[in-house]
C-alpha cells in the first residue's frame, strides 16, 4: 500500500475515533510495524503544520485535535460540558493526584486539609482520574491516578512532562515554605562579615 493511502487511513481512523488511538491499533489496522506507524505520524504532523488541526501523541497513542491557539474560536460553539470547568478545589486535587499517582483519599485530604469526596467524584465523572486499585494499607483504601484524558486536556504527552514542583520544607508550625522564596528573602552578608571569613 502506498504511503499517501496509509496516511489517509490513519487520518480517517483518528478522526472517526475521537479518542486516543494506540499505536497497536494502528499497527493492526494497517498491518505494518510500530516504527512505520511512528514515521507516518511524524510526516502527517509536518503536513498538518499549517492547518487548524494536529495529531498529538499521548502515552503510546495518538489523537487528532484542534490546535490550542484556536480554542477561543471553537469553545463557544461546542457544548460547555465538553471541557470541564474545574474549580480551584478540583485543580488542587488533580495536581495532587498528577504528582502522586496512586494517591488515596486520606492522602489527598491530608495535603489539602479539607474533605475531598465531592471533588474526587467530580474528577472521576469528568474522566480525568480513575481508580488505580487498592493500597496495601489497613482498610485497603482506593487509590487514584490520572487518565489519558487528563494528559490530553492539559496538553502533556506523558506525566514526565509535568512542570517541576518547587523545592519546599516545613517550618516550625508544619507549614510549607518554598525554598526559592527562603533564598530570595535571606539577607545578603555585609562586607564586614565577608571580610571576617
Amino acid at each position: 500500500m502506498e504511503i499517501q493511502k496509509q496516511k489517509e487511513i490513519i487520518e480517517a481512523i483518528l478522526f472517526s475515533a475521537g479518542r486516543v488511538v494506540t499505536q497497536e491499533e494502528l499497527v493492526l489496522a494497517l498491518e505494518i510495524d510500530k516504527k512505520q506507524v511512528e514515521e507516518l505520524v511524524k510526516n502527517m504532523q509536518k503536513d498538518f503544520a499549517n492547518r487548524g488541526i494536529e495529531i498529538i501523541k499521548i502515552e503510546d497513542g495518538y489523537q487528532l485535535c484542534s490546535k490550542k491557539e484556536y480554542y477561543e474560536y471553537i469553545y463557544p460553539i461546542l457544548d460547555k460540558r465538553a471541557k470541564p470547568n474545574l474549580s480551584t478545589a478540583a485543580l488542587e486535587t488533580l495536581a495532587i493526584i498528577a504528582y502522586n499517582q496512586r494517591a488515596t483519599r486520606a492522602e489527598i485530604e491530608a495535603i489539602r486539609g479539607v474533605n475531598s469526596d465531592g471533588t474526587i467524584y467530580k474528577l472521576l465523572d469528568y474522566g480525568l482520574i480513575e481508580d488505580a486499585g487498592k493500597a496495601d494499607l489497613p482498610g485497603k483504601p482506593t487509590t487514584y491516578k490520572t487518565t489519558p484524558e487528563f494528559l490530553k486536556l492539559f496538553g502533556y504527552e506523558n506525566l514526565s512532562n509535568l512542570p517541576e514542583l518547587p523545592k519546599y520544607k516545613l517550618d516550625s508550625n508544619r507549614q510549607i515554605v518554598i525554598e526559592e522564596l527562603i533564598e530570595a528573602e535571606a539577607p545578603m552578608p555585609s562586607e564586614e562579615e565577608e571580610n571576617k571569613e
